[in-house]
């Protein structure tokens, strides 16, 4: 059987933290309340989310951690000759379901309760320990592949039909033995499970040089201040008005990262020898392969994608060269100026009541059933809603078998956070359709999955927006913001996947990540995606050292289901959008969970990723949104109001 709960631990400790600027201020201004320096304990009840529905005390909480240890110490006594009889096997299978479902309920409570307030330091300590109560699990565990790997397949087969409460585990079971040749033996799959106590230290380690120990620059800018270039105002300032304090910021930030480019390198190069040890050890050709093989993911759908975008870059260009005029950069426009405003202001903001209905109205093709989670999370507070004092920032969705989703959000008012909202909510009523509908063994889902019900929400709200408003300038900014994450969830994520592809076939010829050789493939590939020598936009020799501040390299063959996920997604929602067939198939998929392979799932969806018709699908939406935006752009014009 598939360890599959490990999932839960990366899912919950890798949580995405979502983060933009919005151009948006107060043209009908609704009035939503600060409470970004309220201590915690003052938030009206309201707007957090009841953790009660996971335990009603913290000693309830203590409890059932004592129950999870007691749970653990029957792994040695079941797991004698477990794989003896059908019976053995069905009581080792429950007792992991057991463990897990109960682990990962007690780490949410720990997760819920330390995000809304980081200073509390007993929940913190607790997030310690519960990772590594985790880790121990699955080394605890680690005999239960090895022990299946050892018997014969016609002997499991009859197993799974002599003993019918074993059909839960029929996928997982059948997915072990289809990586029979990559597992290892018990003693050896103890040991690779032990690296997990280690294995994240150069992700760790770039993490605090970047966020912490790094001094910053400081720059004087147009509007008269000086100001150090930590992250924050690196971010402010790329975005301000007056394209020199764009270049500023970014020549000044990057060129303090070059500095430190030999340590960065180091750890980068160490992450991919780490990923390359796995693969060989494991005897995968390659470290994409393995990567993929543990969702039976094809790597032709990794290279389909790099080809696919790269076919579809000339309407990127067109958007691009737009966005230039827009921006009265015609001829001059830099790599730094795609983070300026296209658009001139348009303030709008949403009260929380106001978001909850628009979000309703938005997901109505989704019928009724959608939309009664939908009423159940905005009523029962599944929602932790406004920032408050010490709470993380960001947003990020996450379910608990046997009970519900929770959704973080840190609610301002704007239209991004409208957007984020049916994002997170996209994720929560994903899990609770797969929670509710397969046995624990089957309900998790791959992160190949996970995106397509948010950014399927996102782009269900645009369409909504669109055809409601019918002020041109706000609709103008509307289709610009939705185009900016075009961008920077398809485009951009498929340059740093062929970037990541190009450093793991780099180690895997035994060769190292120097600091040029980084610097100049990722100034090559960011050349190319933004047509440096098309004239779209000049890339400037200063942004060769952006791969130094990339979490995602961290994450093993991570970036590329960010592009998957929105392609399969603008593929799903038109489908929905035509047929009631097409609402039925999404939500199956949605309900399904983990239960087949990823590629499988969708397939019965009607997007297969194996073909190009998927990426094309998406492309046709991309296009048809530029063109509107032409058109508005020449209404305004004519209208002289840009």
């Amino acid at each position: 059987m598939r360890r599959f709960r490990i999932v839960f631990v990366a899912e919950i400790l890798a949580i995405v933290v979502l983060a933009s600027v919005s151009a948006l201020a107060a043209e009908t201004k609704a009035v939503v309340p600060d409470y970004s320096l309220t201590p915690r304990s003052e938030i009206p009840v309201e707007f957090t989310w009841r953790v009660e529905d996971l335990y009603p005390t913290f000693e309830a909480w203590e409890k059932d951690r004592a129950a999870l240890d007691a749970l653990v110490s029957k792994i040695d006594e079941t797991a004698k000759d477990w794989t003896a009889s059908p019976r053995g096997m069905l009581a080792m299978a429950e007792l992991q379901d057991e463990i897990y479902i109960k682990g990962s309920r007690l780490f949410r409570y720990v997760l819920l309760q330390s995000d809304v307030d980081l200073a509390n330091t007993k929940f913190q300590a607790l997030r310690g320990e519960m990772q590594a109560a985790f880790v121990q699990i699955g080394s605890k565990l680690s005999f239960i592949e090895p022990d299946l790997l050892k018997m014969n397949e016609e002997t499991i087969k009859e197993y799974l039909a002599s003993e019918p409460r074993l059909e839960p585990y029929r996928f997982s079971i059948m997915e072990t033995i289809r990586k029979r040749a990559h597992i290892l033996p018990e003693e050896q799959e103890r040991i690779m499970a032990m690296t997990g106590l280690f294995g994240g230290a150069p992700s760790r380690a770039s993490s605090f040089l970047n966020d912490v120990d790094m001094p910053h620059p400081e720059a004087t800018f147009s509007d008269g201040r000086t100001v150090p270039l930590n992250y924050a105002n690196y971010v402010r300032y790329r975005a301000a008005n007056d394209p020199a304090d764009r270049t500023l910021a970014m020549r000044t930030f990057w060129a303090n990262h070059v500095k430190y480019e030999n340590t960065q390198a180091a750890l980068l190069d160490g992450e991919m020898k780490r990923h390359l040890f796995g693969a060989r050890v494991r005897g995968y050709a390659d470290c994409l392969e393995a990567s993929l093989f543990e969702n039976a993911i094809d790597p032709a759908v990794y290279h389909q994608l790099i080809a696919s975008v790269r076919e579809h870059l000339p309407i990127f260009f067109r958007y691009m060269k737009l966005k230039g005029e827009l921006m009265g950069l015609a001829d001059t426009m830099r790599y730094e100026d795609i983070y300026g405003s296209a658009v001139p202001s348009v303030e709008r903001s949403y009260t929380y009541d106001e978001a909850q209905r628009i979000i309703l109205a938005a997901l109505k093709p989704l019928g009724k059933e959608y939309e009664a989670v939908l009423r159940e999370a905005f009523g029962n507070r599944w929602i932790d809603v406004y920032p408050n004092k010490n709470k993380q920032t960001g947003a990020y969705s996450g379910g608990v078998y046997g009970l519900h989703s929770y959704v973080k959000m840190n609610y301002d008012g704007k239209y991004d956070a409208v957007s984020t909202l049916a994002h997170e909510l996209g994720h929560a009523v994903h899990s609770n359709f797969a929670n509710a509908t397969q046995p624990f063994s089957n309900a998790g889902y791959p992160l190949f999955l996970a995106e397509i019900a948010s950014t399927f929400n996102e782009t269900l709200l645009l369409k909504h927006m669109l055809k409601s408003e019918k002020d041109d300038l706000f609709k103008l900014w509307l289709i610009d913001q939705y185009l900016v994450q075009v961008r920077s969830t398809i485009y951009r994520q498929t340059m740093f996947a062929e970037y990541e592809l190009a450093m793991h076939r780099r180690v895997e010829e035994d060769k190292t990540l120097t600091p040029d050789w980084l610097s100049d493939t990722f100034l090559d590939l960011t050349r190319t995606y933004y047509g440096h020598d098309a004239g779209v936009a000049r890339v400037d020799d200063y942004i060769r050292n952006e791969w130094s501040s990339v979490p995602h390299f961290y994450r093993y063959y991570y970036v590329y289901q960010y592009s998957t996920g929105m392609i399969a997604s603008m593929a799903l929602v038109d489908q929905a959008l035509k047929s009631k067939d097409g609402v039925e198939r999404y939500l199956a998929l949605l309900k399904a969970g983990g239960s087949d392979s990823p590629l499988a799932l969708l397939k019965k969806a009607g997007v297969d990723m194996t073909t190009p018709e998927p990426s094309r699908a998406a492309f046709r939406t991309v296009e048809g949104l530029v063109a509107e935006m032409e058109k508005i752009v020449a209404r305004l014009r004519a209208q002289k109001k840009i």
